[in-house]
């Protein structure tokens, strides 16, 4: 594939991570697609209040046009204005690894709470992220990585996180993008678009062993670009993780992806029947197989689990968080 990003990381070579530029670490956080999240302390440089920072690097970075062309995407990213988008302060290289720094939550995530989680709060901080993602989409970039682990907490809901770039990192594979000129956009899609890739092995065969694929909408798994409309699909799965603590095509293997790939595009993705009707209808519209049935934005997604948070009433986490990188 070219110049691009290494996706083979060693938890334990990263967990000894020492720092990166004037990145001093105090923790790993997590590992996700071809990155890892740090804990570190605010370098003096940096105007910004608080004692840490979250840091991800990407290792295995090569050739300044790679290094260019993400740090284009986290400028777009950076200059979309919305209360619930992380704040990005900071992007480097430094060798061949990639970082970027960014507010430090440490409420979790919504795949790792650091804390027990009430219904309502899940839902406003997947509401907090479905206004995110239209912010992205009103500036021409489709998220495509939304996922629980990319949801983080704070006490007045939840922030978007993590723009995915393997796009940028390593062409073909998709996951971040920015959109095409208005002129070529096609009317289902909006502004948030990108370019189809020619095949479905291209596109996955660069994804770590437990990507959490049950996130990503089937059609681009079978070529369509991302959107708006694929990460409306991706909110409307990870509603049904955190209200049911199951994915919508069960327990998907955590070592083999293309195994995992045969079987979302095998079958039909399932709603949990403990689910209340309420919630299952907003979950079945978002991840209906007619896309032109969806939610049309991510804002009327959000819309529709602010109604949910209204009708519902606060009840414990469901399930046990699961960490790891969904």
């Amino acid at each position: 594939m070219g110049a691009g990003v290494s996706n083979n990381i060693d938890i334990d070579q990263a967990a000894a991570r020492q720092g990166i530029a004037d990145y001093q670490f105090v923790k790993m956080l997590g590992a996700g697609n071809h990155g890892v999240f740090y804990l570190a302390r605010r370098p003096e440089r940096l105007p910004v209040d608080g004692e840490f920072v979250a840091v991800k690097v990407l290792s295995g970075v090569s050739g300044q046009d790679t290094f260019r062309r993400a740090v284009r995407e986290l400028k777009a990213f950076a200059a979309v204005e919305s209360p619930f988008l992380v704040t990005l302060y900071d992007a480097g290289q430094q060798g061949n690894d990639l970082y970027y720094a960014m507010e430090y939550l440490g409420g979790g995530s919504l795949a790792a709470p650091a804390g027990r989680v009430s219904r309502v709060a899940m839902l406003r901080a997947i509401a907090n992220a479905a206004r995110a993602a239209h912010a992205l989409h009103e500036a021409g970039i489709a998220h495509n990585d939304i996922k629980p682990s990319n949801i983080l907490l704070f006490p007045g809901g939840g922030k978007l996180a993590d723009l995915g770039l393997s796009r940028t990192l390593a062409p073909g594979l998709t996951v971040g993008g920015l959109a095409p000129p208005a002129s070529a956009e096609p009317a289902d899609r909006g502004p948030a678009g990108g370019q189809a890739p020619s095949q479905t092995s291209e596109l996955f065969s660069g994804l770590r062993p437990g990507t959490p694929i049950e996130f990503i909408d089937p059609a681009l798994m079978r070529g369509e670009p991302p959107s708006r409309i694929s990460d409306v699909y991706s909110l409307g799965a990870t509603l049904h993780w955190v209200l049911s603590g199951t994915g919508l095509y069960g327990d998907l293997s955590a070592d083999d992806t293309l195994v995992a790939l045969r079987r979302v595009l095998s079958r039909p993705p399932v709603i949990s029947a403990g689910l209340d009707p309420a919630a299952r209808a907003v979950i079945a519209a978002a991840i209906s197989e007619d896309r032109s049935a969806r939610p049309s934005t991510a804002l009327e997604f959000a819309g529709l689990v602010e109604g949910l948070e209204r009708e519902g009433t606060p009840s414990p986490l469901p399930h046990e968080p699961q960490g790891g990188s969904r």
